[in-house]
């Protein structure tokens, strides 16, 4: 009877606790950006990460001809990559140990008068998705480069934008699909071996693990109008394996995987200003790659006009190219 009467409390109890559990209200999934990021982001990177970026910070290719400051913006209204955290250290990181800028964190829009940016030399978009300024912030950002400063876009900065055109155009295109994707190791060309901004690549193709976008045709400036520092090595029967299918020919135009154009850097003039995009940085230890620093700081360098490279289109000049090794 004794072991009867635990028996049947146990159950009562069990049984309690099971109607708790099932009356218990929902966590409320985050809502405002600030909640989203706290949540993506967690505590990273930790201090494990944060010693791999360090060890890998590259010296800065140029002396800054003034000191200059940028403006990190790193706010998302669409997908949140873990990597933002990463990028923002790296960074910090680079800017304490090159000289080569100061910077300010921010995601909140407000940053973008005119009388605010007044003060940077360039905006650098990490990471952002789907960002809405208003009208007046449209004007600011586009006056920002027209009159001289620079841009930087990372990954998914050409995620960007949507229903601006001219803010698509400035960064170059936007988001159509990443069949190669995160977990995938591809292979990359490097379009001008001697363009400074590829120093870091040493006129060497090469392999790297990371996420990489194409981009929608009916707004992607191309060739006609970008100089095409990266683009995919789609020699490589890896690199051409992801679009190789049912799903993804109608993005194929009626080309073959192998001639199909699938840039990844590049730089441009915007009126007096100049733009450097790279879609490498969706992986959060990207930023522990010094290769892919050194590309990043040259970037930044050359939109500081601390770096000069020619951003003539890649349509209108002859360039030595160098495809990726055959394996990674």
């Amino acid at each position: 009877m004794k072991k009867l009467a635990l028996l049947t409390a146990f159950v009562t109890l069990l049984s309690v606790c099971l109607i708790v559990a099932q009356n218990k209200p929902a966590a409320e999934a985050p809502k405002t950006w600030e909640e989203k990021a706290a949540a993506r982001f967690g505590d990273t990177p930790t201090a494990e990460h944060k010693a791999l970026i360090e060890a890998a910070i590259p010296n800065a290719t140029a002396a800054p001809k003034a000191a200059r400051k940028v403006l990190v913006f790193y706010r998302c209204e669409g997908f949140i990559h873990t990597s933002i955290p990463f990028g923002n250290h790296a960074l910090q990181t680079i800017a304490k140990k090159t000289g080569a800028f100061s910077m300010d964190l921010s995601d909140q829009y407000s940053v973008f008068t005119k009388e605010n940016l007044a003060q940077y030399d360039a905006i650098i978009f990490n990471n952002t998705t789907a960002l809405k300024p208003n009208e007046e912030q449209r004007a600011a950002i586009l006056a920002f480069i027209n009159d001289g400063k620079g841009i930087v876009g990372l990954h998914a900065a050409a995620d960007n934008f949507n229903g601006w055109e001219e803010g698509i155009a400035l960064i170059g295109g936007i988001f159509n699909g990443h069949p190669w994707g995160a977990g995938g190791t591809w292979a990359f060309k490097v379009e001008d071996t001697k363009h400074p901004l590829n120093a870091a690549f040493e006129g060497k193709g090469f392999w790297h693990k990371d996420e990489i976008y194409w981009y929608k045709p009916e707004n992607f400036q191309g060739r006609e109008k970008l100089r095409v520092l990266l683009s995919l090595d789609m020699s490589k029967a890896e690199t051409r394996k992801p679009v190789e299918n049912e799903k993804e020919a109608p993005k194929l135009g009626g080309k073959a995987p192998a001639d199909v154009d699938v840039p990844v850097s590049w730089c441009r003039e915007v009126g007096k200003g100049r733009l450097f995009f790279t879609n490498l940085g969706h992986n959060d230890l990207t930023f522990a790659n010094k290769q892919a620093l050194q590309h990043m700081l040259d970037g930044i360098q050359y939109a500081l006009k601390d770096i000069d490279g020619d951003a003539a289109p890649s349509s209108t000049v002859k360039v030595d190219t160098a495809l990726a090794p055959e394996a990674p």
